[in-house]
């Protein structure tokens, strides 16, 4: 499920997907949470905050991006 909230001064946040046409609401300034980077030391991904902070991490990229859909998802 797709949530899109809006503060009081009406900037909107979300998970962002296609699912719904952001462009239709006007200009976007699309800001990421996270990055998801291979890490040589551990070999596994991180998923990592925008302070550098790492959030999960595995072996598998796709189990990263899951994780952030499941953790991340405005509510």
């Amino acid at each position: 499920m797709t949530v899109l909230t809006f503060d009081p001064d009406g900037r909107g946040h979300c998970l962002y997907t296609e699912a719904i046409d952001l462009h239709q609401l006007g200009e976007l300034a699309v800001v990421r949470a996270t990055t998801i980077e291979f890490n040589p030391a551990t070999q596994a991904w991180d998923v990592t905050d925008a302070g550098g902070a790492i959030l999960f991490s595995d072996a598998s990229r796709s189990r990263c991006l899951a994780w952030e859909l499941e953790n991340l998802q405005v509510s």
